[in-house]
């Protein structure tokens, strides 16, 4: 049964596997990883997994100014098979939510769990009514996902580097 936790440096090997899983690139949705991101030494993978929990907070905390979310992983018998973050200020580019499963974990329904568990938290925690949750134009497994959890199609951005779908899902209490 898989279970969705905070990034930790206890599952470093867990997530190079994953990583290594989706291959080379800066393509892993919901994970948060950047260009400059040292994920294979012990010090630079501790620094990238604080700053991905630094600015975590719980239900009724006043959240910070700064750029910030909510990150975790998708990790099942100490396997790191995905992540998904939830934004916790609206960003029209990137959406509120976002998320990946590494490929030998797909076609299992982690990406619909996941994304209900992350719906819930941004109703409960944040006290949202609805998310924006973008996928690319051409991802139609990502956009069955979002439908499935009641994501209504709100249009296509060109973002002049690629196209994507914008879907709008709304929170009911």
């Amino acid at each position: 049964m898989p279970i969705l936790i905070a990034p930790t440096t206890s599952l470093h090997a867990a997530f190079q596997e994953c990583r290594d899983d989706w291959g080379p690139g800066l393509h892993e949705d919901g994970f948060g990883i950047s260009a400059d991101d040292d994920l294979d030494s012990p010090e630079g993978f501790a620094d990238w997994v604080h700053r991905r929990n630094a600015l975590d907070h719980g239900a009724g905390a006043p959240c910070p100014a700064e750029r910030h979310g909510s990150c975790r992983w998708i990790v099942e018998d100490g396997q790191v098979l995905g992540g998904i973050a939830l934004r916790h200020q609206q960003n029209d580019d990137l959406g509120q939510i976002g998320y990946g499963v590494r490929p030998s974990a797909r076609r299992r329904g982690l990406a619909s769990w996941a994304l209900g568990q992350m719906l819930h938290e941004a109703r409960t925690v944040l006290g949202l009514d609805r998310v924006l949750i973008p996928c690319l134009e051409d991802n139609a497994a990502s956009a069955r996902t979002i439908e499935s959890q009641g994501g209504v199609f709100q249009g296509i951005l060109d973002t002049g580097h690629v196209r994507v779908r914008r879907y709008w899902i709304s929170l009911d209490r």
